[in-house]
């Protein structure tokens, strides 16, 4: 009798593994299908990917870095004119125009 009890052992064992195989492949198979599913479904919903994402938020910290530069040269450019308009004219006032000068 320890002999048949020894086989059965063994093939239960054996027809365990089996399982747990057939198990791992089966959720194996089951997340791809999820994924696949997840990935289709997201990409019907226009949702941006994280590369393009990050390639965009770089090109607006760009034009904000770009933007600050163009107020502060803004601001010098409308004080010096505001300067220039305060002082008196150094310009010299133009006479008559004589005929035949251009």
């Amino acid at each position: 009798m320890t002999q048949t009890t020894g086989r059965f052992f063994d093939e239960l064992g054996k027809l365990m593994t089996d399982a747990a195989g057939a198990a791992q492949g089966v959720r194996k198979e089951v997340e791809n299908i999820i994924r696949s599913q997840a990935e289709h479904m997201l990409g019907e919903l226009d949702i941006v990917q994280r590369e393009e994402f990050d390639a965009v938020k770089a090109i607006a910290l760009k034009a904000r870095e770009e933007n600050e530069l163009l107020k502060q040269r803004i601001a010098i450019l409308e004080e010096t004119l505001a300067r220039r308009e305060a002082e008196p004219s150094q310009l010299a006032t133009p006479g008559p125009i004589r005929p035949g000068t251009p």
